[in-house]
């Protein structure tokens, strides 16, 4: 297969993951590729968290893939081994800065980030969705659905999903009765039951309409 290496990218990756197209795409760039991932877009409060992963495909973790297919058991055990074996970076963008961004600013802002922080020039950077930062100006691709399709976007999903998830653990702390450690965020009817009794929390983001609409009810 011949790769296109120009300024314009439209490499066609398979459906799932390769291990050995990948590997070949390093080879045929004659350099490191990264994946690039978030979690935490949706919910309603705590953080979106964005990692970046430049992997050695020569030391690779065994099932890496979408992190919403994998366990948390199974996660947490494919995090520490990312850590140990590839390169990494990640950004956390707090509630608040959400708010003053817009939550899709928010996550390109942190996307640009992480691709541009880790310490090797990657010869392209895969971002998962359909999205590329506008302020990103190195050799790009957006990928549909690449979190299922891209070992090094996998392993970013991963590490994303894996800090998100600890850190709304310790939210529970600073603000319990909400449920954080258990749905992370996410708008389940717990998550309702305890904004109607205990109202908005410094980390629920206001810029969402279900805050939006709370805090409207309380002023």
């Amino acid at each position: 297969m011949t790769y296109k290496i120009p300024s314009l990218f439209d490499i066609p990756f398979p459906d799932t993951p390769d291990v050995n197209f990948e590997r070949d795409l390093v080879q045929k760039l004659n350099g490191p590729i990264i994946g690039v991932d978030e979690a935490g877009r949706g919910p309603w409060a705590g953080p979106v968290v964005v990692a970046a992963a430049s992997l050695n495909y020569d030391r690779l973790p065994d099932g890496l893939n979408d992190s919403k297919k994998l366990s948390q058991a199974k996660r947490e055990g494919l995090y520490q081994q990312i850590l140990e074996n590839a390169v990494v970076s990640v950004c956390i963008q707090s509630a608040q800065t959400i708010d003053k961004m817009n939550i899709r600013a928010a996550t390109l802002d942190g996307m640009a980030q992480v691709a541009t922080s880790l310490p090797q020039k990657a010869k392209i950077t895969f971002f998962d969705g359909r999205d590329i930062p506008p302020t990103f100006n190195e050799n790009a691709q957006a990928l549909v659905k690449g979190d299922g399709r891209c070992l090094a976007i996998s392993a970013a999903s991963i590490i994303a999903k894996v800090v998100r998830d600890r850190l709304m653990v310790q939210l529970e702390d600073e603000a319990p009765g909400y449920g954080f450690a258990k749905h992370k965020g996410y708008g389940t009817k717990e998550h309702q039951e305890a904004l109607e009794r205990l109202g908005a929390s410094p980390f629920h983001r206001r810029s969402f309409r279900p805050i939006r609409e709370r805090l409207q009810k309380e002023a």
